[in-house]
């Protein structure tokens, strides 16, 4: 791995991290669309295993509801863990122009949603039977894409659970999320071992982002920095899209 290629890497996860430290999320969704620029979407995909996993569990376990959040969500959570495998095997097998064109257009739509402020909203009982539909959905675009976001944390939203609750959960979806997607991608034998140690290298910079990214948070209005995260994911997704047609052209 040339050097510039591992400064990349650390300035990418800072960057990444801070902004999961501001608003909660964030991590794989910013690490992908930079990484992406300079690696094929497998080894970036892989470069973000540490750095989510650990971040997350982090999210996962701080909040002391997830025994509750685990007795309401545990279908879709299930479904979106087992269908990663489905997802993977698809990207193995696709043109990888095409998958991250899809990464690109999962990118905007994400920002798009954001910016307008749309919000779903469901009750109890069609929660039941769209939990483990949209998880099925959500596991199988993470295997393809490495997004964890679309349709998962727009189901969480839509379940009307506490910022507090949010929090958490989007924690637990994105960490066992990270988890099969790690052994996906190594079963698969898309893991190299440069590509391992790399993302256990950018663990560090992840940390010292999100540790900067609670000081701006203090600081910062939270909806002012929404605004600007969605719009330059909007850019970075237009970016990832067009570049992944002009390569398949």
């Amino acid at each position: 791995m040339e050097t510039s290629d591992f400064l990349l890497i650390l300035a990418t996860f800072l960057a990444a991290g801070t902004v999961k430290g501001v608003i909660g999320l964030g991590l794989p969704t910013v690490s992908l669309g930079l990484l992406t620029v300079a690696f094929d979407l497998p080894s970036a995909m892989a470069l973000l295993i540490v750095p989510s996993l650990v971040t997350n569990l982090l999210q996962a376990i701080t909040g002391g509801q997830g025994r509750a959040i685990l007795a309401r969500i545990w279908p879709f959570l299930l479904m979106a863990t087992l269908a990663v495998w489905i997802g993977t095997r698809v990207l193995i097998r696709v043109d990888l122009n095409l998958m991250s064109s899809l990464l690109g257009l999962l990118l905007i739509a994400y920002a798009i949603i954001g910016l307008v402020g749309f919000q779903m909203s469901m009750s109890r009982s069609n929660e039941r039977w769209a939990g483990p539909v949209l998880g099925l959905v959500n596991g199988i675009l993470t295997g393809m894409t490495g997004s964890f976001i679309v349709p998962g944390v727009m189901f969480l939203q839509s379940i009307r659970l506490q910022r507090d609750a949010l929090i958490q959960a989007m924690g637990i979806l994105f960490a066992v999320s990270t988890l099969a997607l790690a052994i996906a991608l190594q079963r698969n034998g898309l893991v190299t071992g440069s590509i391992g140690l790399a993302s256990t290298l950018a663990l560090v910079p992840a940390l010292i982002g999100m540790w900067l990214g609670r000081g701006v948070r203090a600081r910062l209005s939270e909806a002012i920095f929404r605004k600007v995260f969605f719009a330059a994911i909007l850019l970075l997704g237009a970016y990832i899209l067009i570049h992944a047609i002009l390569g398949n052209g």
